[in-house]
Order: structure tokens, then sequence, then C-alpha cells
């Protein structure tokens, strides 16, 4: 299964769980789940400020944040909304699917939220583990201790 590590972008993971959850909700219209659209639309644009806002922090660190290439992360973010979360990144994307999701109002579609933290977890989120705990030792050691890896 290392073929698929660190391979599919997770936007395109997200993407793919998304064309999935609207699949579902066209097939299975009848779990009907009623959200107000805005809520819908708050869930989303929270996503996508966690997902956007931490690449400041690695801007501002001069590292990389291409998730396809954790080997070449130059530096360890621990701080802001690093101390909550270790992959803040990630949780607003699977956040900006929930509310994508409750959107579409189908209790089912729902069902691609855990598949994609499923998915990042083992895919993406464990080789990037290996990688960072070889480049940055102890201190990325401590940073596993103290920091959940998704809440």
């Amino acid at each position: 299964m290392r073929l698929l590590e660190t391979r599919i972008p997770p936007p395109l993971v997200m993407l793919l769980c998304g064309l999935l959850g609207l699949g579902i909700s066209h097939w299975l219209p009848a779990t009907e789940l009623p959200t107000p659209w805005w809520a819908a639309v708050a869930v989303m644009a929270a996503g996508l400020a966690m997902n956007l806002l931490p690449k400041l922090a690695f801007q501002r660190a001069g590292t990389t944040v291409n998730p396809m290439r954790p080997a070449s992360s130059t530096a360890l973010i621990t701080r802001g909304v690093y101390r909550y979360t270790r992959n803040p990144m990630y949780l607003g994307q699977a956040a900006f699917l929930l509310g994508g999701m409750l959107y579409l109002q189908n209790l089912l579609a729902l069902a691609v939220v855990p598949l994609f933290v499923l998915f990042i977890t083992r895919f993406q989120i464990h080789p990037e583990e290996r990688v960072l705990g070889e480049r940055f030792g102890a201190q990325y050691k401590a940073f596993r201790q103290q920091v959940r890896r998704w809440l």
C-alpha cells in the first residue's frame, strides 16, 4: 500500500470524496438531513480558513507546504493553530467537505467525511509523520506527545 502514500494530493482526495457524496445524494435522495444553507456555508468557510491560514505560517518559516514532498520540510511549525492540531490543513479540508455534505442535506452523503479522514490519515499523515520524525527527531516526538493528530 506504500504505492498510494503521498501520491494523491489531499485536495484531490477531498474533491473525489465530494463527488462521491454528490453521487450518493443523487442516487439515494430519500435520506434527507434538513440543514440551513447558511450553516453548511459557515462550516465550509471555517474549513477553508483552517486550510489556508496555516499555509501563512509555512511561508513565514520558509518551509514547504507541498504535501507530496514532506522530506522537503525545513522547519517544524508548532505555534498558532498547531498548538491544538498537528494537521489543521487536513482538518480544514475535512470541515470543508462536511459543509458541502451538509449543504446536500443527505444523511448518507456524510459518510464520505470519515472516509476522507481515514484515507488521509493512512496515506498522507502516517507517511508525513515518519518523515518528520526522521527529520526533526526529539523535537517532533515532543510535538506529537503534546498535540493531537486531528483534534
